[in-house]
């Protein structure tokens, strides 16, 4: 269920508290292939199926870390809500990439709260993330995320 932000208040009072859980999303070796064309990045691990059974460990190619950080937005965009404001990604910290996600893998992105800052005419919230693989205990992806809100 996503929650609905309509003033600065809301955030505040969320500090601390997870504020959502994604539904799962499918890292397919198509999603693979595309991200690989937009950005030029055609390291054999992403792409060579033949090669990554016999020399990966996953037996099979893996997501672009990159990939794997480009779907923040899309995967919290569901669990939080801002009702009538516009956002700005404003930057990433503390990104590590602590798994292998294979394709045909699904993930989901479970987010916290760390801070909510008034900045400039807008709130700045900093958001803590752990991007999930299913049927894993090690996350694929923990990340800081900044946020810029025009409520």
């Amino acid at each position: 269920m996503a929650l609905i932000i309509s003033k600065d208040a809301d955030l505040k009072a969320l500090e601390g508290q997870e504020i959502g859980v994604s539904d799962w999303f499918l890292i397919d070796q198509e999603r693979i292939n595309r991200f690989a064309e937009a950005t030029d990045d055609y390291q054999w691990i992403h792409l060579d199926v033949e090669r990554a059974k016999k020399e990966l460990p996953t037996g099979t190619t893996i997501a672009h870390g990159y990939l794997l950080t480009s779907l923040f937005p899309v995967l919290s965009e569901k669990t939080l809500i801002f009702d009538g404001a516009r956002a700005i990604n404003y930057g990433l910290n503390k990104v590590r990439f602590k798994q292998m996600v294979p394709a045909g893998s699904r993930v989901r992105l479970r987010s916290k709260l760390k801070s909510a800052r008034k900045r400039v005419g807008a709130m700045q919230i900093i958001l803590d993330n752990t991007l999930e693989i299913e049927g894993q205990v090690k996350p694929a992806c923990v990340a800081e995320t900044i946020v810029l809100y025009f409520l």
